[in-house]
């Protein structure tokens, strides 16, 4: 889907202007579940082994490297035909389990009525939505089929900035199944606000992001991130194409790190839905200057700006203008500390906090809350 060039944008492809082209379509990604049949699973590298070639990894991932096509409710004008004709939607996935689970993005299936899924191969298979997550972008769609290729999932936490990263993707939906760009790990721990969906409602903020400066591009969405070991390390969701000023931005891609993914795709597949812990308030980040300015406080923290009647921190005390700066003891690092917490927590917890209200230090016990599945 396009978005305004200064924004970051998705990268799952609203296709209507690609029927009169003829584009081909393709692919989507799965979990790793109990083996149902025999398939062309990529085994893991031995602990010692030396790094994968780019054209090993593409060997390795490719095949399992899929295309998601959505039909959605929405019409649009057909520029080629002059006709009216359904909204379709484009993306990518990786298939992770034999039993047909695949990983995607959550925007990538986001008002789907059907899904077709497309194999490298050339196979296509009606795709059933097993669940999503908005807040992680995260979705798990699956397919029914014999000898499905699977990539295997590999560990984030072993990322370092100028590792060697594979993007695999259906790029602009090109014919010929997925592209194959390579790059480094720019960044890790990145925190970015996704562009608002087309209801206008503002996307989630997602954190522990990888960025990358190999080449990413709408269809892509979904597609893995892969380092040399032939492992799937991300998920690649967003681009920056252009500056808050405008100017043109080259080699700014990101990717969820697979180790937010895997606990997630793991409760779709189990439940269906993800069942988040929440305050039931609204907040903003308070850097040190507007913590200062806001709250009289010299340490950063997250500013609360509305306390409905009856949440969980309404309950426990909280107020409006209240600035968080501690959670269980420790100081917020960053803007995504809040949210990292809430989502290692359940419904039932109690969670310590610490706010700053005219100007003095005050200890606030939560029991989280359980906020509707997204």
């Amino acid at each position: 889907m396009y978005r305004r060039s200064q924004q970051p944008r998705r990268i799952h492809q609203l296709a209507p202007l690609l029927v009169g082209l003829g584009l081909a379509l393709s692919l989507i990604a799965g979990w790793p579940a109990l083996p149902a049949r025999a398939a062309p699973v990529a085994q893991a590298l031995p602990p010692n082994a030396g790094p994968l070639t780019v054209r090993e990894v593409a060997e390795r991932i490719r095949p399992a490297v899929v295309q998601i096509v959505s039909q959605l409710a929405s019409r649009s004008l057909d520029l080629f035909t002059g006709t009216t004709v359904q909204d379709t939607g484009i993306g990518s996935g990786v298939i992770i389990d034999p039993a047909g689970y695949i990983l995607t993005n959550q925007h990538v299936v986001a008002g789907a009525q059907t899904l077709t899924v497309t194999l490298a191969d050339g196979r296509t298979f009606p795709g059933r939505l097993v669940g999503a997550d908005a807040d992680t972008d995260i979705a798990v769609v699956q397919i029914s089929g014999e000898n499905l290729p699977v990539a295997p999932l590999g560990d984030s936490s072993q990322l370092a900035v100028g590792d060697w990263l594979v993007a695999i993707g259906n790029a602009l939906a090109l014919p010929g199944g997925p592209t194959v760009t390579s790059g480094v790990v720019s960044a890790l721990g990145r925190t970015l606000l996704e562009p608002a969906s087309a209801t206008g409602q503002p996307g989630p903020r997602l954190y522990d992001l990888i960025q990358t400066d190999a080449a990413i591009n709408p269809g892509n969405s979904g597609g893995p991130l892969v380092n040399l070991r032939g492992e799937v390390v991300g998920i690649s969701t967003l681009v920056v194409g252009s500056s808050e000023q405008g100017s043109a931005v080259q080699g700014i891609g990101f990717g969820i790190a697979i180790n937010t993914v895997k606990p997630v795709a793991q409760e779709l597949i189990a439940t269906g839905r993800v069942v988040r812990a929440t305050l039931g308030i609204a907040y903003a980040w308070a850097g040190p200057a507007d913590a200062q300015r806001l709250a009289g406080s010299t340490t950063a923290g997250m500013l609360v700006l509305l306390v409905p009647p009856g949440t969980p921190g309404a309950l426990a005390g909280l107020q409006r203008g209240d600035l968080i700066v501690e959670i269980d003891g420790q100081p917020l690092a960053d803007e995504s500390t809040l949210a990292r917490q809430l989502h290692a927590h359940q419904p039932g917890d109690l969670l310590p906090l610490t706010v700053v209200r005219n100007r003095a230090l005050v200890p606030i016990q939560v029991v989280l809350g359980a906020r509707a599945p997204s």
